[in-house]
């Protein structure tokens, strides 16, 4: 089976719901007392695209201030990156376009850009109305999706569409990313690496996940709560 391998950060400000989002999907559950991401906690899920297997490694990345210095080098060789907002709160909106700036200052290859408004459950506290996020991710030359990791919302498509955006790239000259191809045998050993030739015929999805939370460049004990 043909194996394709990106990265994904995340990115956004404390408290709009990154981790909460990130293991909705690959955990399959939520918590409300999450604590804040110390440095980064890395995921990583699989995703079947047809003949083609997607293996998305996740790096949440903390929202907090004094954590942003370290951020670099966890969005550095990064093939796609979800820019999270809370849709209640302006100032996380706003925010993100900091990140974009870092992101087009720090990463070279081609990035395929989400950017994600979290909490639509609060639908009657909205600040930010859809078409104005949709505008700025479209300028950025991003996609839109709103989500809500409490009712679980919206996330899988997020997820689908950078699987699905990442095993379109036949045609690419892969030697000029970070993206791995590989050939897998029946026991899922590698077997080969070739070009991409990937098709977007149906969808199964096999979400695994694992999580080792990471501070300063030191790996942690894994904590599905960081």
């Amino acid at each position: 089976m043909k194996t394709i391998e990106g990265k994904i950060v995340v990115l956004g400000a404390q408290g709009v719901g990154k981790t909460s989002m990130v293991v909705r999907y690959i955990g399959k559950m939520f918590s409300p007392h999450i604590s804040p991401t110390i440095g980064a906690s890395f995921f990583t899920c699989k995703i079947n695209i047809d003949d083609i297997r997607v293996k998305l490694q996740v790096w949440d990345t903390a929202g907090q201030e004094r954590f942003k210095s370290m951020t670099p080098m966890y969005y550095r060789n990064a093939n796609a990156a979800l820019l999270v907002f809370d849709i209640t709160q302006p100032s996380t909106f706003e925010s993100i376009q900091s990140w974009v700036k870092e992101l087009q200052k720090n990463v070279e290859e081609h990035l395929v850009i989400c950017v994600v408004g979290n909490k639509i459950d609060l639908h009657e506290h909205r600040r930010i109305t859809r078409d104005e996020a949709m505008k700025y991710a479209k300028s950025i030359g991003g996609t839109y999706f709103e989500v809500s990791a409490l009712q679980d919302q919206g996330i899988e498509q997020v997820f689908f569409h950078i699987a699905l955006t990442l095993a379109r790239l036949e045609g690419e000259d892969l030697a000029k990313t970070s993206l791995r191809v590989y050939e897998t045998d029946e026991n899922g050993l590698i077997a080969s690496t070739s070009n991409l030739k990937a098709t977007d015929v149906g969808k199964t999805e096999t979400a695994s996940w694992s999580i080792d939370s990471i501070a300063h460049a030191d790996s942690l004990k894994p904590n599905i709560c960081c």
